[in-house]
């Protein structure tokens, strides 16, 4: 009976920061990033709740290398902490966990929020933990009134813009989820696109019926939506073969570079960004996907 390895030890381990060795320096731009400000934000107010992702050093000095968690161990070493919860990796063969993390959608964010609202959590914590104001957290219990749950169902992990919701309430539940199975079918979430669907949408399916005066004027949005999508179905189909043979002989050309094991090591160890990148494209079978 054949037996398969897991990707992780069981247990998490404690590890002094002077023990954790990072593959490169944050830029300047990260540091001034959103999202390095968020991170900060929550694990000064929560602490780390995923732990960095490490691996054994070769030279037995109890040292390991940093795989994941590079934003997460600088807040931590800023903040003052000397020591981090980690999670050891089995393997050290580029691991790029970055890139298969699939980030938190707006409509599961406000969910998120909503239930630690209702578990008593006060919008002050919460909206330091997210690096938000206090009043963005508590309008955040009306971003989802009045939208079909069949609707909400269907954009969860889309994502989609405050603008959008608060087109997508203007219509009856029925509407809505016409309008998401559209966004669905075309991988449109932006607002100009709900907004023209809003407009093609018959008075009868509206919660409040449109004025007179502005039908002419979204009839006019819709044209002018539509032109633009056809001006760039037009483009893609013309450039879609070529684009299409270049791609797939790039793709062969980085698979082939990056089974060299010394350049794999090299971009692992200095540009592990730019090789998460490089191993997306090798692994996409198919341009469909």
């Amino acid at each position: 009976m054949s037996t398969v390895k897991t990707a992780f030890l069981l247990d998490t381990i404690r590890l002094p920061l002077d023990k954790i060795l990072p593959s490169g320096k944050l830029s300047a731009e990260v540091r001034a990033s959103v999202r390095f400000k968020t991170i900060e934000a929550s694990v000064r107010e929560v602490g780390v709740i995923e732990p960095l992702v490490v691996y054994p050093a070769m030279d037995k000095s109890g040292a390991h290398v940093l795989l994941d968690g590079h934003i997460r161990l600088e807040v931590l070493r800023a903040l003052g902490h000397t020591e981090a919860t980690c999670l050891v990796s089995t393997d050290d063969e580029t691991c790029t966990y970055n890139h298969r993390v699939s980030r938190l959608a707006p409509i599961q964010e406000y969910r998120m929020i909503l239930k630690a609202m209702d578990a008593g959590v006060p919008a002050e914590r919460i909206a330091k933990a997210l690096n938000l104001k206090p009043n963005t957290i508590r309008d955040s219990r009306s971003k989802l009134t009045d939208i079909s749950p069949d609707a909400l169902d269907l954009l969860k992990d889309k994502p989609v813009a405050d603008a959008v919701l608060r087109l997508l309430k203007k219509a009856k539940p029925y509407r809505q989820v016409e309008m998401a199975e559209l966004m669905n079918l075309s991988s449109t979430y932006t607002a100009p696109y709900a907004r023209a669907l809003l407009a093609a949408t018959t008075p009868d399916q509206l919660v409040a019926p449109p004025k007179a005066e502005s039908r002419p004027e979204q009839l006019a949005k819709i044209e002018t939506e539509m032109r633009s999508i056809e001006r760039d179905f037009v483009v893609l189909e013309e450039s879609y073969s070529q684009d299409t043979l270049n791609l797939q002989l790039a793709r062969g050309y980085l698979k082939t570079l990056l089974q060299n094991t010394r350049v794999g090591r090299y971009l692992g160890q200095k540009h592990r960004e730019l090789l998460a990148q490089l191993e997306r494209v090798v692994e996409v079978s198919s341009l469909e996907g």
